[in-house]
């Protein structure tokens, strides 16, 4: 599989390029952005006259890439989308961060084009979502907190993951996170009923998010941890592996795993 990366230089591009061989996948075409430094290098610094170099997204031709991995900017988003709709090539978005309008976005491109939205392409934060709504929904009375921490250098908070998290949260409870949401936890008595987070941006943490479920005298704890990053590019890999064969539509790391139909069985 060739694989396109959007947002190339930064830590889940570079995590995808380290990592691409062993995962049965070959990077063929390597985006940074306009004013990246690292325009013209090459992306495996040891084979420098053979090998491929980051370029900038009009360079990309079609017969270069099955599949766009994004793991750049919110801001980039549309101009990704307009490129791999350029190219016939479905596209895997991994980006966090990303307003109510570009999910919109992503919803009118999946009408013309196969595309994955997956704030963590980690295989483990899917399952976990799936508990996390089921858990809500046997306990509705339970108080529920989202912890999350990442490393210093992390733009978004609480976490896109943390957000899924709450959304699968709420949607357990027949609502949107909208209306459950206290936000960050700061001071003060919550809402019954609500739902809130706890933001940790420290050294080099590279992800650990906990679902809290309590009410008096006992309380329930899911986690997740990673300690590689690694974790995330084999799931956004086997993500874009499914994907180049699907046909247009807006797709989640839960239907490549086939959720629905694995709880269809166990029920």
């Amino acid at each position: 599989m060739k694989l396109g990366i959007l947002g190339a230089s930064g830590r889940m591009g570079q995590a995808v390029i380290a990592n691409a061989s062993r995962l049965n996948a070959t990077v063929t075409a390597a985006v940074v952005g306009d004013q990246s430094s690292r325009y013209g290098e090459p992306i495996y610094p040891n084979v420098a006259e053979a090998g491929v170099r980051f370029q900038h997204a009009g360079e990309v031709k079609p017969e270069q890439v099955d599949v766009f991995i994004d793991f750049s900017l919110p801001q980039a988003l549309e101009n990704n989308i307009a490129l791999a709709k350029r190219l016939r090539v479905p596209l895997v978005v991994c980006t966090t961060g990303l307003s109510e309008q570009q999910h919109t976005l992503l919803a009118q491109a999946g009408q013309s084009m196969p595309i994955l939205y997956a704030a963590n392409t980690s295989v483990g934060i899917t399952l976990l979502r799936q508990l996390v709504q089921l858990t809500a929904a046997a306990l509705p009375d339970t108080d529920i907190e989202i912890f999350e921490a990442h490393h210093s250098a992390k733009r978004d908070a609480p976490s896109g993951t943390a957000v899924v998290l709450g959304e699968s949260a709420a949607a357990g409870r027949g609502k949107r996170l909208s209306e459950l949401s206290a936000g960050v936890r700061g001071d003060g008595v919550r809402e019954p009923g609500s739902i809130g987070f706890s933001v940790v941006r420290a050294a080099d943490i590279i992800g650990e998010h906990t679902v809290l479920f309590a009410h008096p005298g006992e309380r329930i704890e899911l986690t997740h941890r990673v300690s590689n990053r690694q974790i995330f590019a084999r799931g956004a890999v086997q993500a874009a592996e499914w994907l180049k064969d699907q046909p247009s539509g807006l797709y989640s790391m839960a239907d490549m795993l086939q959720l629905k139909t694995l709880l269809k069985q166990l029920i």
